[in-house]
């Protein structure tokens, strides 16, 4: 008996999403953690810990990695210059341990117009809980971007 196989290309359209009346609705605590040049170390968030240099942000799901760019050069000078990279990332729970997962979700950049200017919190699957780390590269410390992921390949 032959089974067949089939494939099939699901072409998945974004529903537009209702927007979130902010008079309305009431706003979510984001807790965001900034670091300078790389994103925290995995295991500073472990055992109910998490790194010292919180960032507390009230906010809605519909807010977008620009407008939390803005928020947080608004706190911290450093980030201000023109040509800045946020490189945004989920820290959420783990289900089956006592951990946490790290998800990049996103990058802007100061001056610039990019792909994931728009993006949502709501688009970025964010649940009340999670947290967002941010690692903030200035112009002048920023390295070639297949460098920042991960090395270059040697072939």
């Amino acid at each position: 008996m032959a089974s067949a196989l089939e494939s099939m290309v699901v072409d998945e359209k974004q529903l537009p999403e209702k927007p979130v009346d902010r008079e309305k609705t009431c706003p979510l605590l984001l807790r965001v953690f900034c670091n300078t040049g790389r994103h925290h170390n995995i295991m500073e968030y472990s055992r109910g810990n998490v790194p010292s240099n919180e960032l507390q942000i009230y906010t809605w799901m519909d807010a977008t990695l620009r407008e939390i760019t803005g928020l947080v050069k608004e706190v911290n000078p450093d980030a201000r210059s023109k040509g800045t990279y946020f490189d945004f990332s989920l820290v959420t729970p783990e289900l089956r341990n006592s951990g946490y997962r790290m998800r990049e979700i996103g990058v802007t950049c100061s001056g610039q117009k990019g792909a994931d200017d728009n993006k949502t919190l709501a688009q970025a699957r964010f649940t009340i809980g999670d947290y967002l780390d941010i690692s903030i590269t200035p112009p002048n410390r920023m390295m070639q971007p297949a460098v920042r992921r991960g090395g270059l390949r040697q072939y």
